[in-house]
């Protein structure tokens, strides 16, 4: 299985040839704190993608280092993405 990093890099490729402009602007969409934006965004990713997404999203949560801001955004974007993968 790879590594959240390589899942990572590997969304980087797929959104700049396909749904988003640059990596900036997926996250930007998963981190907008507006639940039909970040579930749009998160829907454009395959299963390996949205893994990665949420393993990183977790992280933000609860890892020193991420600006307040970045946390609450975060934890926002979980609480839309949890209910869309239950």
């Amino acid at each position: 299985m790879a590594s959240v990093h390589d899942v990572i890099r590997g969304i980087i490729i797929f959104t700049m040839s396909n749904t988003f402009k640059s990596v900036e602007q997926m996250w930007e969409s998963l981190l907008s704190r507006e639940p039909g934006t970040v579930s749009e965004a998160f829907s454009a990713l395959d299963e390996e993608e949205q893994a990665a997404v949420l393993a990183h999203l977790r992280k933000m949560t609860c890892e020193p280092g991420w600006h307040p801001e970045q946390k609450k955004s975060a934890e926002a974007a979980l609480g839309v993405l949890n209910g869309l993968t239950q």
